[in-house]
């Protein structure tokens, strides 16, 4: 199964386009040079909303996102949850759209921060691993880490196909699977999950 790029940093514009997210980006940029390894608190709504879903069902979307789908934006993992960053406004239609669908209710709960919440993202450089801790062990980190100014984010149709196909599992039978979110039956492909996720950044900036 196809899965997203190793955990990388977050590059310089990928910081940018985190601070973008507050009123006062320099003093974002501030704490970051005080604290580069301190989780930090950034409101939703603007430049991104949050899906936070609980981490086992938040993996497994994931995986059906770079598996058959576009691939993700932004993906972190903290504590307990996994938080996929999506499209300013997605937050408020995602649970209308899993209320009309039959398979919704085997969606675990999922929290849906918009304008007026806040979500607490990783650190830009993960700190050093305590001695005998595994690599990538740590509460709050990067999957998935910003490294563009612009990175293409999901929307609510690409979000409850990801939800559908997670909550059917493996076992579901090919002919009920639902579709891809651009309408068009998903063909098998070789094709790496890299470039699938460039393409579709690609796409997003047009």
């Amino acid at each position: 199964m196809y899965g997203p790029p190793a955990p990388a940093y977050v590059t310089l514009a990928g910081a940018d386009w985190l601070a973008s997210a507050s009123a006062h980006p320099r003093s974002v940029h501030a704490l970051w040079a005080d604290r580069p390894s301190a989780p930090t608190v950034l409101p939703c709504g603007t430049a991104f909303d949050v899906i936070s879903a609980p981490v086992l069902f938040g993996r497994r979307m994931l995986d059906r996102l770079w598996a058959d789908g576009p691939g993700s934006g932004p993906v972190a993992v903290h504590r307990d949850r996994v938080l996929l960053f999506t499209v300013p406004g997605a937050s408020q239609r995602l649970p209308a759209l899993l209320g009309w669908e039959e398979w919704g209710a085997r969606v675990p709960p999922l929290l849906c921060l918009g304008a007026g919440d806040a979500v607490t993202v990783p650190a830009l450089f993960p700190s050093p691993e305590a001695p005998g801790r595994p690599a990538g062990s740590a509460a709050s980190r990067w999957l998935v880490a910003p490294e563009v100014g612009a990175p293409w984010l999901p929307g609510p149709e690409v979000l409850i196909w990801a939800c559908i196909r997670a909550a059917r599992g493996p076992l579901a039978e090919p002919a009920d699977e639902p579709q891809p979110p651009n309408g068009e039956p998903h063909e098998p492909t070789d094709e790496p999950a890299a470039p699938r996720r460039e393409a579709a950044q690609r796409h997003g900036s047009d």
